[in-house]
C-alpha cells in the first residue's frame, strides 16, 4: 500500500484527498503557491513544500513536483482535478521516479485526451459516437466541407480540449468561417495543439456521464451515473445521482456502455465516461474524463462508495474490492458549486476576503471547502471555492433538503452564486426533473432574485452604527 502522497493540487479537492489520506493512515503532504500561502489544504496537510512565487507555474510543473515527491520521501502522488491531473507526461515522470501515479496510465491519458482517437477506440468497442470528422480537420475549406455533409449547427472542438473550453458552436457556414481560427487559437494557447475536428451538435441535449473503477486486471464496475445537464458555457453548475431524468433500463444500459468502453482501453483506476442523451433517447459517447471529477461526491452518497481511497487502492496495485452487483444507488444527491461569481453581472469573478464563513450542516448535508473566514480568495485560480452536497432518500425531499441547506450555508466578502441556486431549485422545471443542457440559457429571469441580508448581517449593521453613533 502507499504509504506517503504528494498531492499536485490546491483548494477543496486537496483537502479531500488529505481526509482519505488520514483514514487509510497515509502520510500528506501539500505543495503551495505564494498565494496559497495561508490555503486550507497547507494548513491540514501533514507536510507541506513552497513551490515557488508565481501563482501558476509551479503547480503545472512537472519535473518540479515530481522531485519534491522524491525529496520528502513520498511513494505517491495525486493530482486531483484540473493542472496536471490529465498530462499524459505528468504520469510518465512519476513512474519513472519511481512514483505511483494515482490515476490511468500515462498511454491511456494520452489516449483518450485525444478526442479523435478516443472516437476511434469507442467506435471499436460498439460504443455510439456523435457523427463527426474521421479525423482532425485539415484546413478551412475541409471544415466548411465535413459541415455541410453533416448538417448545421455543428461543433468545433479542439482535439486535446476538456473542461468546456476550445469549443464553439456553428449554425451555418458563415460561422465555421469566423471560428476556425478561434478554436485553434484557443486549442493552441489551453492544451498546446491546434488540432481541431468537427462533431454534429445535439441540440438540447441532457449531459449524462457514468462513474467508473477498474484495476490492473481489467475489472471494471461502474457506481451509475450523474446528471450534469445543469450547466453555462459547457461549465457545469449542478450535479445530480442518479439522474432523475432516466429509467431504469436507460441507467443500466449507459453503464454497462461505460464498462465497455472502460474495457476497451484496458483502462485503471477512477474515470468517467460522459455521454449526451437526444430528445429522441439515443445516447452518445462524448469523452472520458481520466480523472477524479469534481462532483464525484454525489456518487459516494448514493452508493457509500470512497472513490478516493479506492484511487489509492488500484494505484497500489490492489484489485477491486466490489463486483458490480454489490453496487447499489440509494436516494438522490444533489451537488452545488459554490462558485465566487456575481450571477447577476454575467457571473463576473468575486475574488476577495471572506468576511464571514458558515458550512452548511443537518442531516444529509456535506459541505467540501477551502475557505473560512478571514480568507482571501486569490485571482489566479477557479472561482469556486466550496461544494455543498445533499442526499435524500426521494428526489421531492433532494430539492427541499437542497433549498434549506443553501439557506444555511453562509458566505460573506464576496458575490456567489448561492442564491441563484436558491431560484433554479424552485424553478418548476427542475422539480419536475425536466431539463437539458439549455436550461440556463432559456431562463435567464432566474438571476432576477432579491439580494436580502440576512438577519446577522443586519444586526452587525445596526450595532456599528450604533457604535458610531455613540463614539464606542
Amino acid at each position: 500500500m502507499i504509504s506517503k502522497i504528494l498531492i499536485a493540487n490546491r483548494g477543496e479537492i486537496a483537502v479531500r484527498i488529505i481526509r482519505a489520506c488520514k483514514e487509510m493512515g497515509i502520510t500528506s503532504v501539500a505543495i503551495y503557491s505564494n498565494a496559497d500561502r495561508h490555503a486550507l489544504h497547507v494548513k491540514k496537510a501533514d507536510e507541506s513544500y513552497f513551490i515557488g512565487s508565481d501563482p501558476l507555474s509551479g503547480y503545472l510543473n512537472a519535473h518540479w513536483i515530481a522531485n519534491v515527491a522524491v525529496t520528502a520521501g513520498c511513494d505517491g502522488v495525486h493530482p486531483g482535478y484540473g493542472f496536471l491531473s490529465e498530462n499524459s507526461n505528468f504520469a510518465a515522470i512519476c513512474k519513472k521516479r519511481g512514483l505511483h501515479f494515482i490515476g490511468p496510465t500515462s498511454e491511456v491519458i494520452q489516449k483518450m485526451g485525444d478526442k479523435i482517437e478516443a472516437r476511434k477506440a469507442m467506435i471499436k468497442a460498439g460504443v455510439p459516437v456523435i457523427p463527426g470528422s474521421e479525423g482532425n480537420v485539415k484546413d478551412l475549406s475541409e471544415a466548411v466541407k465535413i459541415s455541410k455533409n453533416i448538417g448545421f449547427p455543428v461543433m468545433i472542438k479542439a482535439t486535446n480540449g476538456g473542461g468546456g473550453r476550445g469549443i464553439r458552436r456553428c449554425n451555418n457556414e458563415k460561422e465555421v468561417e469566423s471560428n476556425y481560427e478561434r478554436v485553434i487559437s484557443e486549442a493552441t494557447k489551453a492544451f498546446g495543439s491546434p488540432e481541431v475536428f468537427i462533431e454534429k451538435c445535439v441540440l438540447n441535449p441532457k449531459h449524462i456521464e457514468v462513474q467508473i473503477l477498474a484495476d490492473q486486471d481489467n475489472n471494471a464496475i461502474h457506481l451509475f451515473e450523474r446528471d450534469c445537464s445543469i450547466q453555462r458555457r459547457n461549465q457545469k453548475l449542478i450535479e445530480i445521482a442518479p439522474s432523475p431524468q432516466l429509467t431504469e433500463e436507460q441507467r443500466t444500459y449507459i453503464g454497462n456502455l461505460a464498462v465497455k468502453a472502460s474495457k476497451a482501453v484496458n483502462y485503471q483506476n477512477a474515470g468517467t465516461v460522459e455521454f449526451l442523451l437526444d430528445s429522441e433517447n439515443n445516447f452518445y459517447f462524448m469523452e472520458m474524463n481520466t480523472r477524479l471529477q469534481v462532483e464525484h461526491t454525489i456518487t459516494e452518497n448514493i452508493t457509500g462508495v470512497d472513490i478516493v481511497q479506492e484511487q489509492i487502492r488500484i494505484a497500489s496495485g490492489l484489485n477491486l474490492r466490489y463486483k458490480q452487483e454489490e453496487i447499489q444507488h440509494r436516494g438522490y444527491s444533489i451537488e452545488f458549486r459554490i462558485n465566487a461569481e456575481d450571477p447577476k453581472q454575467e457571473f463576473v469573478p468575486s475574488f476577495g476576503k471572506i468576511t464571514r464563513y458558515y458550512a452548511a450542516g443537518g442531516p444529509g448535508v456535506r459541505t467540501d471547502a477551502s475557505i473560512y473566514t478571514g480568507y482571501i480568495i486569490p485571482p489566479y485560480y477557479d472561482s469556486m471555492c466550496a461544494k455543498l452536497i445533499i442526499w435524500a432518500l426521494n428526489w421531492d425531499d433532494a430539492v427541499t433538503r437542497g433549498i434549506r441547506a443553501l439557506g444555511d450555508i453562509g458566505v460573506f466578502g464576496v458575490k456567489t452564486t448561492i442564491p441563484y441556486y436558491v431560484e433554479i431549485l424552485k424553478n418548476d422545471k427542475f422539480i419536475g426533473a425536466d431539463f437539458n443542457t439549455s436550461f440556463v440559457e432559456s431562463n435567464p429571469e432566474l438571476t432576477d432574485y432579491n439580494e436580502e441580508l440576512p438577519p446577522t448581517v443586519i444586526a452587525a449593521a445596526i450595532g456599528a452604527a450604533i457604535a458610531a453613533h455613540e463614539g464606542i
